[in-house]
């Protein structure tokens, strides 16, 4: 078994080819189904405890609202110039119409967002202090949509599956990507060929046999395998051993928090983590499957493709919130980091 160590100096890579991997995006078209949510950030500062429970008091200075989850898959792939197909469902409330501003305003289609009355837009309201979170206020609901709202989902897919280069499936648990739906769309994205990249939660987690790249984090991997697997690259390598006999995927990128990112398509790579400063990791596992179907989409080679990413989610992680990769922050950071 052969196994490759990766650091962030690849000699392969040229800020020249570089700068064409992230041209070639352009030509590019991406469809993202799953989980859209709306993200909101109320911002203000702690200068007192509550007098009447023992909790801190934010004094709000302003709000923002931002997309979520696979709207933020969708941003990232926008950002660096593909064409993007976003397919998912909301409630038809208000939260639905400040996601609808927020796709105009930013050039996404609003034709595959689906409105499902029974249940409510998904919201993640985060409250944060001088940038340190305080807490996190959901609005959603996990139960599984309808047949009707499933096969509104898979038409809304066909009709675009014939001009597509690579489809992104974004679950986390909110009950749009079924086992049934799964299976339909990586069954009708093979008969194309077309590459299909997940980024899975725990539920339905071996629901996605077939696929091309399969992108769990560290924990997700130990949860559904039910083991405990600690941070190292041994253990990690044996954790996808088993993983790949259970899945049947052609490639698994493990992302590992700090100790960066690890391949197994018979064969190992290990790549370490950037040394950009943190701010907040929400969002970097978006930008990665983001990147990651792009590359997939031009034909990048896997280990190419997975160091642009796991740059690409450093630059993300400088700000706080989620926030796409922008192509010139991205071709900087390479500059300084991987020259």
């Amino acid at each position: 078994m052969a196994i490759h160590y990766l650091t962030m100096k690849p000699e392969i890579m040229t800020a020249c080819s570089i700068k064409n991997i992230l041209d070639s995006f352009r030509s590019k078209r991406i469809a993202v189904i799953g989980d859209i949510m709306l993200d909101k950030y109320i911002f203000g500062h702690v200068s007192r405890i509550s007098p009447e429970y023992p909790v801190p008091v934010v004094d709000v200075t302003h709000e923002d609202h931002r997309l979520g989850g696979a709207a933020n898959v969708a941003l990232n792939t926008l950002s660096l110039g593909a064409e993007t197909i976003l397919i998912g469902i909301t409630g038809n409330d208000s939260n639905r119409d400040i996601l609808l501003e927020l796709f105009r305003s930013r050039g996404l289609a609003t034709e595959g967002l689906i409105g499902d009355p029974s249940r409510p837009t998904t919201c993640k309201t985060r409250i944060l202090s001088q940038n340190h979170h305080i807490t996190r206020v959901d609005f959603e609901s996990r139960k599984e949509v309808d047949t009707e709202i499933e096969q509104a989902v898979f038409d809304s897919f066909e009709a675009v599956i014939d001009s597509i280069d690579a489809v992104v499936l974004e679950d986390y648990n909110k009950g749009l990507l079924s086992t049934h739906l799964i299976k339909r769309i990586i069954t009708s994205a093979r008969q194309r060929n077309t590459p299909v990249l997940v980024d899975p939660k725990l539920h339905n987690f071996y629901a996605y046999k077939g696929c091309s790249v399969f992108k769990p984090n560290l924990s997700e991997m130990a949860a559904s395998l039910g083991i405990v697997v600690q941070n190292n690259d041994q253990e990690v390598e044996k954790a996808c051993h088993l993983l790949k006999k259970k899945l049947e995927t052609e490639t698994i990128i493990v992302t590992r928090s700090d100790k960066g990112m690890t391949i197994y398509n018979g064969s190992f790579t290990h790549i370490a983590a950037t040394s950009l400063e943190v701010a907040d990791v929400s969002g970097a596992g978006d930008t990665v499957i983001g990147l990651l179907a792009l590359g997939a989409a031009a034909g990048i080679d896997i280990v190419t493709n997975a160091i642009i990413a796991n740059l690409a989610a450093g630059t993300v992680c400088q700000e706080v919130g989620a926030v796409p990769v922008r192509p010139e922050k991205l071709l900087k950071a390479y500059q300084a980091h991987l020259q």
